[in-house]
């Protein structure tokens, strides 16, 4: 017999989801690999107590309704629930977007050839450079509330559009200011390794020595990562291992835009490095697999990049998961190569185009990418203890995730166990208000 008064009080029931995809069938922390990444932990009619902002247990509705009371609670009925999605790469530090580049090349024009001409990552500079710092940051919080309205609850956010020392400075306050006015989990990521600027074409060498002298010592207190272009015709693999190398003794983690077009081994210098990331690899090597797999370096792969620009360019992901991978999917959010929040649409590429099947898809759009941002003790799975972050899905199954696209299907979006985002257009933390 249980009796009402003996219930725990918490701050909010959410009850009656369709289905509760918990992740609590593996560890609290740490990445899934191979077989575990079909392990979902699915509780039907599930329910969630939340206190503080934190999960304080999952469970059948009738279960959680038994040994938990609260003062606001929310019928999730007809939704599946799932972590909020963690999107590990993203650029959304830009000023002016690009679809005269699309339109090119919806004419048969090559993205290199168009970066050559002056347009690509360069354009984006040269507006970068224009903007002033309060506009740049009123950009930036629009596309971070668009993230949390496609069901990302914790993203990486890079710079990489400024490429001085001044715009670079800007770009991470635009993000750090960003953080504090939407409720996020944020990482921020410093890339002035992104393309050499126009005034060092010809002295490339002087840039590499500006980037490790001035630009991250002066920069490293706004960002906990550093990331670099590692490909042929940008930065090489001696200056990508320089400017990676000089960030981690200034106490930063890493990350490495790795193998995309071309292999050059930067999946075994991600791993040499002991990166937390080696991502897109779409010409990854044999010995680069099997160097990821005998690490914890994370293998993000971003399928919506080759998609948008029309290259039948994937990584080989199954081969990655057979060998032992631990592998993430990402937006790669930005306004050149892959102009999409939708994690969503960028699980059904997984499926499509990287033979994902769904279990997996869910796992490298949760645990796995908020293990290689150092946040998986956090977030990532529903098990207690965690932050109350996850997404209520409009679908009739977990079995739909990749299935359904074209749309946004996130319902409500919950963020430290406040809704933030419902129907999509709504951003109110006071959802509650009144009932």
């Amino acid at each position: 017999m249980s009796f009402p008064w003996m219930a725990q009080r918490v701050d909010r029931l959410f009850v009656h989801c369709r289905e509760l995809v918990t992740l609590t069938e593996g560890p609290t922390t740490g990445a899934r690999r191979g077989a575990s990444m079909g392990a979902l932990g699915v509780i039907l009619d599930g329910a969630i107590a939340v206190h503080q902002g934190r999960i304080v247990a999952v469970g059948t509705t009738d279960a959680i309704a038994r040994d938990y009371t609260a003062k606001e609670e929310l019928d999730l009925s007809g939704y599946v629930v799932m972590p909020g999605f963690v999107d590990c790469h993203t650029h959304p530090v830009f000023a002016a977007t690009r679809e005269d580049e699309f339109h090119q090349r919806c004419q048969g024009a090559d993205y290199m050839a168009i970066a050559k001409a002056g347009g690509g990552i360069l354009s984006s500079v040269r507006a970068v450079r224009a903007m002033p710092l309060e506009k740049l940051t009123e950009l930036t919080i629009d596309r971070l509330w668009g993230f949390l309205a496609n069901g990302t609850t914790s993203v990486e956010c890079k710079t990489g559009y400024g490429l001085s020392l001044a715009d670079e400075e800007k770009s991470l306050r635009a993000l750090t200011a960003a953080a504090q006015a939407v409720p996020l989990t944020m990482v921020r990521t410093f890339l002035g390794a992104h393309e050499f600027p126009t005034e060092y074409r010809a002295d490339r060498e002087a840039y590499v020595r500006l980037l490790c002298d001035e630009m991250i010592p002066k920069l490293k207190g706004l960002a906990e990562a550093c990331d670099v272009f590692a490909e042929p015709g940008v930065f090489d693999r001696e200056q990508s291992l320089r400017i990676l190398s000089s960030a981690r003794a200034e106490g930063l983690r890493l990350r490495l835009h790795a193998d995309e077009l071309s292999p050059m081994g930067g999946a075994e210098l991600a791993v040499l490095l002991r990166a937390d990331s080696a991502d897109h690899l779409g010409k990854i090597s044999d010995a680069g697999i099997q160097a990821l797999a005998g690490s914890d370096t994370v293998g993000v792969l971003l399928p919506g990049t080759s998609f948008f620009l029309g290259k039948e360019i994937y990584a080989p992901a199954r081969r990655m998961i057979e060998a032992g991978c631990v592998i993430a999917i990402a937006t790669d959010f930005n306004p050149g190569s892959c102009f999409t929040q939708s994690m969503t649409l960028i699980q059904t590429l997984a499926c499509v185009k990287l033979k994902l099947s769904p279990a997996e898809a869910i796992i490298a759009s949760t645990i796995n990418p908020a293990f290689s941002l150092q946040l998986d003790s956090e977030v990532g799975t529903l098990h207690p203890g965690k932050r109350a972050d996850f997404v209520a899905l409009d679908l009739p199954s977990w079995r739909g995730v990749g299935y359904a696209f074209g749309g946004n299907p996130v319902a409500i979006t919950v963020k430290n166990g406040v809704p933030m985002v419902a129907n999509i257009n709504e951003r109110d933390p006071d959802l509650f208000a009144g009932t």
